[in-house]
């Protein structure tokens, strides 16, 4: 594989540390982090690029939060400037060469793939005839087990500007694992498994497989290959990486329907799946169903107002069988013309 060279100098300039500041910015403008760094923005910028030219660049004291939805997680946090600016200037450059080393078959935080892409590789994989059981396994504390120096070894096989990995190098260092919350350890998490998906589909010459983050599903027509062949060669090449599977992986039929007792559907980011039809996981429909209790309790709301207010969760509706819950859940007076989509499809 060709590694790149040449970097550090396009991230440490000043005309990608203000496009950084944009990017970093949307949607938060209001916030105190950026109130604060506004007041002398040229200055900040400045001594950012100063540091970055000098070495002497050291990632800020993290913040941490614990948030409990969908599990109990630790979230770091970091100041806007100088690091969250700095991860984006980053980004600008290395976005584009790390996910040409990612496979298809990883669909969690990169541009134009997340959880849409994984629904549909998941549909695609269930429409062949081969794919009669599934493995599904996801792995111990992933983010926190992440280990630095093989995080190292594997940013070396693409990049080879020592000013850029001494900077990464600092960045990886500055907190356990890979802090969960940074818009670079997204990628980094990313980067850690992309080797092993490589030889996942290379080397096992697995058709179906999809990983979202440390969630995996893989597909085949043999039961005894997904629990003799690919389980333990699975589990020594994530120990190879110092990391080890959750002891609650499973190995099933997938079902033709819920009512199908010989198998089961596959719960995958936020659905289940069955060879006939999908239904939204329980959680989430929980969740679905609290916020359009809320809305329906704000009196004269509009059908613009009530869409928008809903706008995060429509799409759990459209891309599963759920008209039944839907009717059920929303305003009467505004069902078919949300449900108009739904209905054409």
């Amino acid at each position: 594989m060709k590694r790149i060279g040449n970097l550090f100098d396009k991230i440490a300039n000043m005309d990608n540390l203000i496009l950084a500041d944009m990017k970093a910015r949307r949607g938060k403008k209001d916030s105190y982090g950026i109130r604060l760094f506004d007041k002398d923005k040229e200055g900040n910028l400045s001594r950012l690029l100063k540091s970055l030219l000098d070495g002497t660049f050291k990632t800020s004291k993290y913040r941490t939060d614990t948030i409990y939805e969908p599990k109990e997680r630790i979230i770091f946090k970091l100041p806007y400037y100088p690091d969250r600016i700095l991860h984006h200037a980053i980004m600008n450059v290395m976005e584009p060469i790390w996910v040409s080393v990612f496979t298809a078959d990883t669909t969690s935080c990169i541009k134009g793939r997340g959880i849409t892409e994984a629904y549909k590789r998941t549909r695609r994989a269930l429409s062949d005839r081969e794919s009669v059981y599934c493995l599904k396994v996801d792995i111990r504390k992933f983010y926190p087990s992440i280990d630095h120096e093989v995080l190292k070894g594997i940013a070396r096989k693409k990049i080879k500007d020592d000013r850029l990995l001494m900077l990464l190098d600092e960045i990886i260092d500055s907190a356990p694992g890979v802090p969960i919350g940074n818009y670079l350890s997204q990628y980094l998490a990313n980067l850690y498994l992309a080797y092993l998906d490589h030889e996942i589909k290379e080397i096992i010459d697995i058709r179906h497989y999809i990983r979202y983050a440390d969630d995996m599903t893989f597909f085949h027509h043999d039961k005894c290959f997904l629990r003799n062949v690919l389980l333990p060669w699975l589990i020594d090449r994530l120990a190879v990486l110092k990391l080890e599977l959750k002891g609650n992986y499973q190995i099933f039929k997938i079902a033709e329907r819920r009512s199908d007792k010989s198998g089961r559907g596959i719960d995958f980011v936020g659905f289940v799946f069955y060879k006939e039809h999908i239904r939204i996981r329980k959680r989430t429909k929980q969740n679905l169903c609290r916020a359009a209790a809320r809305l329906n309790k704000v009196p004269n709301i509009s059908l613009t107002e009530y869409k928008a207010g809903l706008a995060g969760w429509l799409g759990w509706i459209y891309d599963s069988d759920s008209k039944h819950l839907a009717k059920k859940i929303l305003k009467p007076e505004f069902y078919e013309a949300i449900m108009e989509r739904h209905n054409a499809a």
